[in-house]
């Protein structure tokens, strides 16, 4: 039982322990995850994930107590160059351990660490996921329902007022017709013959009828 053990030495000595965590924490800066025991996998997160908090301020003590870690300066760059970016905005939590299927010849348990960060696979999805993700969808639907209907009555707004107007030119075009029709026609030199022949029968007339007049008189 482990009772009161908060470090597993992993059945070694501290310095055989040491050494083996180092190059597994170098080869995780370098290939981002790496296969191994899951005892191993719990220890080096604890080995590594301070060493990568220090990579975040990039001073010359920082790359010096990395460097005493890791006792590797490819590895320690790559942690500063590479690693260190795509961490910083991370309060921590900056490795995963996944369990994999039991070792075939001792039946040990199984598990892949891995760097947060550069798994493309699982970052892209929480992309899509980040951005399918709405906050107060009644509030977008809404907006987005009162959109097309406020498009909807400006066109029968417009199309109402084309209606109008062309009735109106209609109304327009009617009443010209009529004060058309109704206008009293121009007179023509032909009515105003009809007219002088009219006045000389009525005087002829008169004449005539003065004449028997005159002869009753008589």
């Amino acid at each position: 039982m482990r009772h009161g053990k908060k470090i597993n030495h992993l059945s070694r000595k501290k310095a055989h322990r040491s050494a083996m965590l180092a190059n597994m924490a170098c080869s995780l800066i370098e290939h981002k995850r790496i296969n191994t025991t899951l005892a191993k996998a719990k220890a080096l997160r604890k080995y590594v994930e301070p060493l990568i908090t220090k990579s975040k301020d990039d001073t010359t003590h920082n790359r010096r107590v990395v460097f005493s870690y890791l006792n590797d300066k490819k590895a320690s760059s790559t942690l500063f160059r590479d690693v260190a970016p795509k961490i910083s905005d991370r309060p921590g939590g900056y490795t995963r351990i996944i369990k994999l299927n039991n070792r075939l010849g001792d039946n040990a348990e199984m598990a892949m660490i891995e760097l947060v960060d550069f798994n493309e696979l699982l970052t892209k999805d929480q992309a899509k996921k980040k951005k399918t993700r709405r906050r107060g969808g009644k509030k977008s639907t809404s907006n987005e329902s009162s959109a097309p209907a406020t498009a909807t009555n400006e066109e029968t707004e417009t199309a109402s007022v084309e209606e109008v107007v062309t009735k109106t030119d209609d109304v327009d075009s009617t009443s010209e017709k009529v004060e058309a029709n109704e206008a009293p026609a121009e007179e023509t030199p032909a009515t105003d013959e009809v007219k002088a022949e009219k006045k000389e029968e009525s005087s002829d007339e008169n004449a005539d009828d003065s004449a028997e007049e005159d002869k009753k008189k008589d």
